[in-house]
């Protein structure tokens, strides 16, 4: 699965500890959602959609391999 929060995360010009201290999560948990070696948990990708004001389909990407 991919995601935007590198992205939304530079828009916004914060630093990968200053999202995952407003996120409640360590750094390397921010480098590995980043670099997709992490999904991140449905609790996790709602404070992750809340904190950009986004939804959850508007940061994650589901690709047809990650619905089988």
């Amino acid at each position: 699965m991919k995601n935007r929060i590198q992205e939304l995360r530079k828009q916004q010009g914060l630093s990968q500890s200053e999202l995952a201290d407003a996120l409640d999560v360590t750094r390397q948990t921010i480098i590995s959602l980043e670099s997709g070696r992490y999904n991140a948990s449905l609790k996790l990708a709602g404070k992750i959609a809340r904190y950009f004001g986004l939804s959850i389909e508007d940061i994650f990407i589901f690709e047809q391999e990650d619905l089988a």
